[in-house]
Protein backbone atom coordinates (compact mmCIF):
# COMPACT_ATOMS: atom_id res chain seq x y z
CA UNK A 1 0.00 0.00 0.00
CA UNK A 2 2.86 2.41 0.85
CA UNK A 3 4.35 1.63 -2.58
CA UNK A 4 1.09 2.71 -4.23
CA UNK A 5 1.06 6.07 -2.42
CA UNK A 6 4.75 6.65 -3.16
CA UNK A 7 4.18 6.06 -6.87
CA UNK A 8 1.06 8.20 -6.79
CA UNK A 9 3.00 11.02 -5.07
CA UNK A 10 5.83 10.83 -7.63
CA UNK A 11 3.34 10.89 -10.52
CA UNK A 12 1.63 13.89 -8.94
CA UNK A 13 4.90 15.77 -8.60
CA UNK A 14 5.81 15.03 -12.22
CA UNK A 15 2.39 16.28 -13.29
CA UNK A 16 2.91 19.52 -11.31
CA UNK A 17 6.28 20.13 -12.94
CA UNK A 18 4.88 19.40 -16.41
CA UNK A 19 1.99 21.78 -15.78
CA UNK A 20 4.30 24.51 -14.50
CA UNK A 21 6.49 24.36 -17.60
CA UNK A 22 3.49 24.11 -19.92
CA UNK A 23 1.94 27.25 -18.40
CA UNK A 24 5.28 29.04 -18.42
CA UNK A 25 5.69 28.27 -22.13
CA UNK A 26 2.17 29.55 -22.85
CA UNK A 27 2.94 32.72 -20.91
CA UNK A 28 6.17 33.29 -22.86
CA UNK A 29 4.33 32.69 -26.15
CA UNK A 30 1.83 35.39 -25.18
CA UNK A 31 4.58 37.81 -24.17
CA UNK A 32 6.42 37.06 -27.42
CA UNK A 33 3.29 37.80 -29.48
CA UNK A 34 2.72 41.07 -27.60
CA UNK A 35 6.36 42.07 -28.07
CA UNK A 36 6.21 41.41 -31.82
CA UNK A 37 2.94 43.34 -32.07
CA UNK A 38 4.43 46.28 -30.14
CA UNK A 39 7.57 46.33 -32.28
CA UNK A 40 5.49 46.27 -35.47
CA UNK A 41 3.26 49.05 -34.13
CA UNK A 42 6.25 51.19 -33.10
CA UNK A 43 7.91 50.71 -36.48
CA UNK A 44 4.70 51.58 -38.30
CA UNK A 45 4.05 54.65 -36.13
CA UNK A 46 7.59 55.88 -36.69
CA UNK A 47 7.33 55.52 -40.48
CA UNK A 48 3.89 57.15 -40.60
CA UNK A 49 5.00 60.01 -38.36
CA UNK A 50 7.97 60.65 -40.59
CA UNK A 51 5.77 60.64 -43.69
CA UNK A 52 3.17 62.93 -42.05
CA UNK A 53 5.85 65.36 -40.91
CA UNK A 54 7.32 65.54 -44.41
CA UNK A 55 3.89 66.11 -45.92
CA UNK A 56 3.03 68.77 -43.34
CA UNK A 57 6.31 70.61 -43.80
CA UNK A 58 5.95 70.61 -47.57
CA UNK A 59 2.42 72.09 -47.45
CA UNK A 60 2.03 75.89 -47.33
CA UNK A 61 -1.73 76.28 -47.80
CA UNK A 62 -3.67 76.30 -44.46
CA UNK A 63 -6.71 74.81 -46.16
CA UNK A 64 -4.66 71.90 -47.46
CA UNK A 65 -3.09 71.45 -44.01
CA UNK A 66 -6.58 71.01 -42.51
CA UNK A 67 -7.46 68.52 -45.24
CA UNK A 68 -4.23 66.67 -44.53
CA UNK A 69 -5.03 66.57 -40.82
CA UNK A 70 -8.51 65.30 -41.62
CA UNK A 71 -7.14 62.57 -43.87
CA UNK A 72 -4.79 61.35 -41.14
CA UNK A 73 -7.31 61.23 -38.26
CA UNK A 74 -9.47 58.34 -39.46
CA UNK A 75 -6.65 55.95 -40.43
CA UNK A 76 -4.89 56.59 -37.10
CA UNK A 77 -8.06 55.77 -35.15
CA UNK A 78 -8.61 52.61 -37.18
CA UNK A 79 -5.02 51.49 -36.60
CA UNK A 80 -5.36 52.10 -32.87
CA UNK A 81 -8.50 49.99 -32.84
CA UNK A 82 -6.82 47.22 -34.82
CA UNK A 83 -3.91 47.27 -32.39
CA UNK A 84 -6.29 47.03 -29.44
CA UNK A 85 -8.13 44.15 -31.09
CA UNK A 86 -4.85 42.28 -31.58
CA UNK A 87 -3.88 42.82 -27.95
CA UNK A 88 -7.24 41.49 -26.79
CA UNK A 89 -6.93 38.48 -29.12
CA UNK A 90 -3.48 37.65 -27.75
CA UNK A 91 -4.62 38.05 -24.14
CA UNK A 92 -7.79 36.03 -24.58
CA UNK A 93 -5.89 33.34 -26.48
CA UNK A 94 -3.34 33.07 -23.69
CA UNK A 95 -6.08 33.04 -21.08
CA UNK A 96 -7.90 30.34 -23.03
CA UNK A 97 -4.77 28.19 -22.98
CA UNK A 98 -4.48 28.68 -19.21
CA UNK A 99 -8.13 27.68 -18.78
CA UNK A 100 -7.60 24.52 -20.83
CA UNK A 101 -4.68 23.54 -18.61
CA UNK A 102 -6.67 24.38 -15.47
CA UNK A 103 -9.61 22.30 -16.67
CA UNK A 104 -7.36 19.35 -17.48
CA UNK A 105 -5.63 19.65 -14.10
CA UNK A 106 -8.93 19.83 -12.27
CA UNK A 107 -10.20 16.76 -14.09
CA UNK A 108 -7.00 14.94 -13.18
CA UNK A 109 -7.21 16.05 -9.55
CA UNK A 110 -10.87 15.04 -9.37
CA UNK A 111 -10.04 11.61 -10.75
CA UNK A 112 -7.10 11.22 -8.35
CA UNK A 113 -9.22 12.31 -5.40
CA UNK A 114 -11.95 9.86 -6.35
CA UNK A 115 -9.41 7.05 -6.71
CA UNK A 116 -7.95 7.97 -3.32
CA UNK A 117 -11.43 7.95 -1.72
CA UNK A 118 -12.25 4.62 -3.32
CA UNK A 119 -9.01 3.09 -2.02
CA UNK A 120 -9.57 4.64 1.37
CA UNK A 121 -13.11 3.28 1.51
CA UNK A 122 -11.93 -0.23 0.63
CA UNK A 123 -9.21 -0.19 3.29
CA UNK A 124 -10.99 1.86 5.96
CA UNK A 125 -11.40 0.27 9.34
CA UNK A 126 -14.87 -0.47 10.64
CA UNK A 127 -16.60 2.55 12.11
CA UNK A 128 -14.97 5.12 9.82
CA UNK A 129 -17.94 5.38 7.44
CA UNK A 130 -18.85 8.84 8.80
CA UNK A 131 -15.36 10.21 8.14
CA UNK A 132 -15.34 8.75 4.62
CA UNK A 133 -18.81 10.20 3.91
CA UNK A 134 -17.60 13.61 5.14
CA UNK A 135 -14.56 13.42 2.87
CA UNK A 136 -16.75 12.48 -0.11
CA UNK A 137 -19.13 15.36 0.53
CA UNK A 138 -16.18 17.77 0.84
CA UNK A 139 -14.86 16.68 -2.55
CA UNK A 140 -18.33 17.00 -4.08
CA UNK A 141 -18.63 20.53 -2.65
CA UNK A 142 -15.21 21.44 -4.06
CA UNK A 143 -16.24 20.16 -7.50
CA UNK A 144 -19.45 22.19 -7.36
CA UNK A 145 -17.55 25.30 -6.31
CA UNK A 146 -15.08 24.84 -9.16
CA UNK A 147 -17.89 24.49 -11.69
CA UNK A 148 -19.54 27.67 -10.39
CA UNK A 149 -16.30 29.68 -10.50
CA UNK A 150 -15.47 28.32 -13.95
CA UNK A 151 -18.88 29.37 -15.34
CA UNK A 152 -18.58 32.81 -13.72
CA UNK A 153 -15.10 33.28 -15.20
CA UNK A 154 -16.33 32.39 -18.70
CA UNK A 155 -19.21 34.84 -18.34
CA UNK A 156 -16.83 37.58 -17.17
CA UNK A 157 -14.57 37.01 -20.18
CA UNK A 158 -17.53 37.12 -22.56
CA UNK A 159 -18.76 40.33 -20.92
CA UNK A 160 -15.30 41.93 -21.18
CA UNK A 161 -15.05 40.99 -24.86
CA UNK A 162 -18.49 42.38 -25.66
CA UNK A 163 -17.67 45.58 -23.75
CA UNK A 164 -14.45 45.91 -25.73
CA UNK A 165 -16.35 45.42 -28.99
CA UNK A 166 -18.88 48.09 -27.98
CA UNK A 167 -16.11 50.51 -26.99
CA UNK A 168 -14.30 49.87 -30.27
CA UNK A 169 -17.46 50.55 -32.26
CA UNK A 170 -18.07 53.78 -30.33
CA UNK A 171 -14.46 54.91 -30.82
CA UNK A 172 -14.66 54.15 -34.53
CA UNK A 173 -17.85 56.17 -34.85
CA UNK A 174 -16.31 59.09 -32.93
CA UNK A 175 -13.19 59.01 -35.14
CA UNK A 176 -15.30 59.07 -38.29
CA UNK A 177 -17.34 61.96 -36.95
CA UNK A 178 -14.17 63.88 -36.05
CA UNK A 179 -12.72 63.28 -39.50
CA UNK A 180 -15.95 64.43 -41.11
CA UNK A 181 -16.07 67.53 -38.92
CA UNK A 182 -12.43 68.38 -39.65
CA UNK A 183 -13.03 67.86 -43.35
CA UNK A 184 -15.99 70.24 -43.27
CA UNK A 185 -13.95 72.82 -41.38
CA UNK A 186 -11.19 72.54 -43.97
CA UNK A 187 -13.67 73.17 -46.77
CA UNK A 188 -15.09 76.18 -44.96
CA UNK A 189 -11.67 77.86 -44.69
Amino acid sequence: MAQFYSEQFAAGQKSHVDTFFSLTNKLFEGVEKLTILNLQAAKSIFAETQESAQMTLSENDPKELLKLRSSLTQPAAEKAQAYSRHVVEILTGTQSEFLKVAEAQFAEYSHSAQTFIDNLTKNAPAGSETAVALLKSTITAANTTYDTVHKATKQAVELAESSFDAATAAASKAAKETATHTSRAAKAV
